[in-house]
């Protein structure tokens, strides 16, 4: 299994999807708790979900799975949110706070994995980024995620259906931020927050960097968005994703049109 796959588009627009893959190498997976072998907290379906919405995206997908190791985490090990409960590079614990290992992985296993897994996917997504910026003279990165609803180890209440993250507006320029927001906002029946819970992941915070014509911004969708349930056997609701699809086309849409104005080719 390679740890990931590109699918090269010539827009300024690069999806990121590193919590969609399942693959999780045998010696690994029989190490799992009988609750881990579920594989409870993949994005479930979100490569399906953004499938063919527009043109010319590049997607830089991770097939492996984030217990494995988390390509969406400091890969020196540094917590995302100091203070507050979450997962880390090789989750300990999953959503819910409970075990994930029988025989846990130590440091150097960890390091290994990161070598194997983690740095694989990084090394092709920064090319692609690399590379659409050299065409546009702008990229455009954003990161696709989701998550269930109601966690209340990781957040209190229900979580709103759109989380936008920029880490307070520091990883990509106002507009970007201010039209899907805005796009957000104005879809009828749905909920949305900028940088609440959820400020954007080590992906967005790394590779976000304006002045170096590097735009970032994730979205983590509430589950309940497109799926028939938020739990086993977290069935797609084709009903319920169409809905979603109108808007996250429009969101996609937007950004690539305003990619031009943010572009830089000197």
């Amino acid at each position: 299994m390679t740890p990931v796959e590109v699918r090269r588009g010539e827009s300024p627009l690069v999806l990121g999807l590193p919590h969609t893959g399942t693959f999780v190498p045998e010696d690994i997976f029989a190490r799992l708790t009988p609750l881990g072998q579920t594989l409870g907290d993949t994005d479930w379906h979100i490569d399906r979900l953004y499938d063919g919405l527009i043109d010319g995206v590049t997607t830089v997908r991770a097939n492996f799975h984030r217990y494995v190791i988390d390509a969406n985490r400091d890969p020196s090990g540094a917590s995302l949110y100091p203070g507050q409960n979450t997962t880390g590079l090789v989750p300990m614990t999953d959503f819910d706070g409970e075990p994930l290992w029988l025989d846990a992985p130590d440091a150097a296993e960890i390091e290994a994995r990161r070598l194997a897994w983690h740095a694989p996917y990084h090394a092709a997504l920064e090319a692609e980024l690399a590379r659409v910026r050299k065409i546009h003279g702008v990229a455009i990165l954003y990161d696709c995620h989701s998550i269930r609803s109601h966690i209340p180890f990781l957040f209190e209440g229900t979580l709103p259906d759109f989380n936008i993250g920029t880490n307070n507006g520091a990883t990509c320029a106002p507009v970007i931020e201010a039209v899907v927001a805005g796009i957000c906002a104005g879809a009828e029946g749905y909920s949305s927050i900028l940088n609440g819970r959820f400020k954007g992941g080590w992906t967005t915070r790394h590779y976000g960097r304006p002045a170096g014509n590097i735009h970032a911004i994730q979205m983590e969708l509430a589950q309940s968005t497109h799926l028939a349930s938020e739990s086993l056997p977290f069935d797609y609701d084709s009903e319920k994703a169409e809905r979603l699809r109108v808007h996250l086309k429009t969101i996609l849409t937007s950004l690539v049109d305003i990619a031009p104005s943010l572009g830089d080719r000197s």
